[in-house]
């Protein structure tokens, strides 16, 4: 569909939706360069609160992915017309702490009455033109990095179908609520060669998108990947979201998996994450001190030249 959209050419355009990354990138002046990007969604939390907290750190995170810094919001909210309105300054009242926390100011919003509550925000950060993170940018030889563990999806359908344990969803919210503000700052000291924030489309999804733009082949090593606590056990249970199942039908023919992977594992590769981790290609020695400097950081494979499909599971 967007390949059929009227084709609009502009120098200052740094990063369109060609490559579907993560946010737009708009160079203001030879030193400074908008980022955008915008991202709302249903409840996935009983808490109001939270889950207005978690729509920003969701939202937020896509400026980290592209090496900006958020500097303002605007909020995006549907809601029942004759919905509890205390629930909903709840949920704002939770958006509002978490942009503060990342120091990024809202300057207002826009609302229209829906029987489905949706919310979410429009940011805006900035970046140096020359220090911008792509999806692009992976080069054979790079070490594969990730932030987080992998999960929210299956642990928040366990939720539903009250499956869940109370600790493990407390896990799976602290996740979602931790920033990914420390890893990007912590990049902007060395040479980061490609970044992506894994999101709805699940690991997979967004490592295919980050290997064909970049024209290589990722590896992911399967045992390397760290799950939620109770993740395994609720997708070994059935626990799966609609999105997982929607995501592995479309990625799984660019991926090449090996026999002898558990189902409920390769399950978890396709599991649509909310606020989730920065996929991170780097030099290997890079990846070697960003690890030393932040313990979330982890290996899950490396880039290789480009093969017959670009993703490999080993």
């Amino acid at each position: 569909m967007l390949a059929s959209l009227p084709r609009q050419v502009n120098e200052n355009v740094l990063v369109g939706f060609d490559t579907a990354d993560d946010a737009g990138v708009y160079r203001l002046t030879p030193e400074c360069a908008l980022v955008q990007t915008v991202d709302f969604f249903t409840p996935i939390v009983d808490d109001p609160y939270t889950f207005g907290a978690i729509a920003a750190a969701n939202a937020l995170s896509d400026v980290y992915a592209m090496g900006g810094a958020p500097l303002t919001a605007l909020s995006i909210v549907a809601y029942p017309a004759t919905g509890d309105l205390d629930d909903l300054e709840q949920i704002l009242k939770g958006g509002a702490g978490k942009m503060q926390e990342a120091g990024c100011v809202i300057l207002g919003g826009h609302s229209v009455a829906d029987d489905e509550i949706k919310f979410g925000y429009a940011v805006t950060g900035c970046v140096h033109p020359e220090r911008v993170w792509t999806n692009a940018g992976a080069r054979p030889g790079d070490a594969l990095v990730f932030t987080k563990r992998i999960g929210t999806g299956v642990v928040s359908t366990a939720l539903k179908r009250d499956l869940a344990r109370e600790d493990d969803v407390r896990a799976s919210i602290d996740s979602m609520l931790e920033l990914n503000r420390p890893a990007c700052q912590a990049m902007c000291g060395f040479e980061t060669h490609g970044c992506t924030d894994v999101s709805g489309f699940g690991l997979l999804g967004h490592a295919r998108e980050m290997a064909v733009a970049s024209r290589v082949t990722l590896e992911v090593e399967v045992a390397a990947i760290r799950f939620l606590p109770g993740a395994v056990d609720y997708a070994r249970a059935g626990a799966l979201p609609g999105g997982l199942k929607n995501n592995r039908e479309f990625v799984s023919p660019w991926v090449d998996t090996p026999a002898g992977i558990a189902a409920e594992i390769e399950n978890l590769l396709y599991d649509p994450q909310t606020s989730g981790g920065l996929l991170i290609s780097l030099a290997e020695e890079d990846a070697a001190a960003l690890m030393r400097l932040l313990e979330s950081v982890y290996r899950v494979g490396r880039v290789v030249p480009a093969q017959a499909k670009p993703i490999q599971l080993i």
